[in-house]
């Protein structure tokens, strides 16, 4: 079984339906000048039941194209 890729991030946006927007941050290194920056990304990720609020801590995990830019589910 292929590994999926799991990000822990806070939800940012549950406008949607069925769907939230979480905020994902990590820390890259400047392959130059090897100053550790801060990287933000923000994923959709489906929440069938819409379970999750503005703030809440959640782990996604990749799955299957679900819409146009959404490819992500929220399992916790």
């Amino acid at each position: 079984m292929k590994h999926r890729k799991r990000f822990k991030g806070t939800v940012v946006s549950n406008a949607s339906d069925k769907t939230v927007v979480v905020l994902v941050e990590s820390f890259k290194k400047h392959p130059k000048y090897k100053k550790y920056m801060k990287s933000r990304k923000r994923y959709k990720a489906h929440d069938e039941k819409n379970a999750y609020k503005i703030g809440d801590t959640v782990m996604i995990e990749e799955t299957r194209p679900i819409s146009k830019d959404k490819h992500f589910r929220v399992i916790s």
